[in-house]
């Protein structure tokens, strides 16, 4: 079953995540178990990620391969995973 991906960061601006962002998400996209990216920000400095994933171990090859090189320095994101019970999609 898929997986809820919840990232947080504290420390991330919007204009941070954007930076990074113009290239992940063109290649997000077509990445293998990947099916939705949200992202906000909350007043007390927090950028809050949330992702659906077919896998944990799809998720992690993409973060490892493409997103943990490109964050900005002293940027450490919080990651955690739970299993969904249902999915409705399109």
């Amino acid at each position: 079953m898929a997986i809820l991906l919840t990232t947080n960061i504290q420390g991330q601006t919007k204009e941070g995540y954007d930076q990074v962002s113009v290239f992940l998400h063109q290649i997000i996209k077509k990445a293998p178990g990947f099916i939705l990216h949200i992202s906000y920000g909350t007043e007390d400095g927090v950028w809050h990620i949330l992702e659906v994933w077919n896998s944990k171990k799809e998720s992690d090859e993409f973060f490892a391969k493409n997103v943990a090189p490109n964050l900005p320095q002293g940027i450490i994101p919080k990651r955690s995973y739970i299993e969904l019970h249902s999915l409705v999609t399109p």
